[in-house]
């Protein structure tokens, strides 16, 4: 009915037909652009253009970037599509050095991988070998150098275990130029105290002291050694209180504040 009167039914049959046909064009042209699009990803996935065409590689410093590509398997004739993010994070996690892996994929053709490695916090000399120590107490076996590493502490007669650990920890705590002063730390355990250790100082000095509060008492060095004759040198004692003892002369004995 339009305006209070009654169409007849051979007037609406023509604007029946043209909203028919304008939904059959709608269907039609989403139809032929669902099948361009398939068409043109099937173009995309078999040609070239989606091969891997960069790999940007970040957070390494122990691996070269060439490494870490290599343990990636992915190559620039690796297909996009085709590359499985976690298993390529979790085959990085397995480098010795890797803590974590990230892979991301930039479209059309880029890949980012983003690793976090262990830190190497000392070195383990065994015979003429050094073993770096990493942060969570690992010593790389398959990593020895016979080359004396620079701003690094040398650790002697240590064992993966507690102790080895427990040091580590301690040397993160301490702040960098201490930690750069030391040389030398030698595991010396005695009968009552399993955790003791004998560090050699840059500075000449040795320091006597437990792991148990190695790391609280170690941090005030730099203060204790201001209160000393830099051209006396002797033990600096951390295990009880903080006592200093000349070599030339081991009777004198200076309680330190």
């Amino acid at each position: 009915m339009e305006n209070g009167k009654i169409v007849a039914l051979e007037d609406r049959i023509p604007k029946l037909k043209e909203q028919r046909r304008r939904k059959a064009n709608r269907r039609l042209v989403m139809l032929l652009l669902l099948f361009f699009t398939m068409i043109v990803i099937i173009a995309y996935t078999q040609s070239p253009l989606s091969r891997v065409k960069s790999i940007i590689v970040n957070g390494n410093e122990v691996y070269s970037d060439k490494e870490i590509i290599r343990k990636s398997t992915i190559t620039n004739n690796s297909n996009i599509w085709k590359v499985d993010q976690a298993e390529v994070a979790a085959r990085l996690r397995k480098l010795s050095e890797v803590k974590g892996a990230e892979v991301k994929i930039h479209w059309p053709n880029t890949i980012e991988i983003k690793v976090k490695e262990f830190k190497r916090i000392a070195y383990l000399k065994q015979e003429q070998d050094y073993f770096p120590v990493m942060d969570n107490g690992k010593v790389l076996k398959n990593k020895k150098s016979k080359i004396i590493p620079v701003n690094s502490p040398i650790l002697l007669e240590f064992k993966e275990g507690a102790a080895l650990i427990e040091m580590i920890k301690s040397l993160e705590t301490l702040p960098k130029e201490i930690v750069n002063s030391v040389s030398e730390i030698h595991y010396t355990p005695t009968k009552t105290d399993p955790y003791h250790i004998s560090l050699f100082m840059n500075d000449g000095f040795e320091v006597s002291a437990t792991l148990r509060s190695f790391s609280q008492k170690m941090a005030h060095y730099p203060s204790i050694k201001s209160q000393l004759d830099s051209d006396k040198k002797g033990i600096i004692d951390l295990e009880v209180g903080s006592y200093f003892k000349a070599f030339e002369t081991e009777s004198e004995e200076k309680e330190v504040e």
